[in-house]
């Protein structure tokens, strides 16, 4: 397994200011974005999906074609796109840590009485006042 992978992306920009990302070299390798920005950010995190996935099923991983060979339209633009493998798997695999937490008896009680799950409403509320969108992945 590589550290890095490149690949041109191809930013089309639409009218409306949105960018659609694809990777010529990786059919089904797409993402979309309100600016250029977050274009980027978005065609790095999928890169490094789509490059997890082959790599964890074994698949055949495409040469990428060099960027002055890309072939593009008017409203399109060829963006060199690099992904640090090691931060991409990592950020696929979840590792659950053990928290020990100290909440009101009361308040357990009515809890426990409705079956809820300890663990996710902390996760979600946690991800809620971090403002993160991490998509969880495969356990390990």
């Amino acid at each position: 397994m590589k550290n890095t992978y490149e690949y041109v992306a191809i930013f089309n920009y639409e009218e409306d200011g949105g960018v659609n990302i694809y990777f010529p070299d990786l059919p089904g390798c797409f993402s979309c974005a309100d600016n250029t920005k977050e274009a980027l950010q978005n065609a790095q995190e999928v890169l490094g999906l789509y490059m997890t996935y082959y790599e964890d099923e074994g698949l055949e991983i495409p040469e990428p074609t060099p960027i002055e060979n890309i072939k593009y339209k008017e409203k399109e633009r060829p963006i060199l796109v690099s992904v640090w493998m090691p931060l991409a798997r990592s950020e696929v695999e979840v590792v659950s840590v053990k928290k020990t937490l100290t909440i009101p008896a009361w308040l357990n009680k009515l809890a426990e009485e409705q079956k809820i799950n300890f663990s996710k409403v902390l996760q979600a509320a946690l991800k809620d006042i971090l403002k993160t969108k991490r998509i969880i992945g495969k356990e390990k």
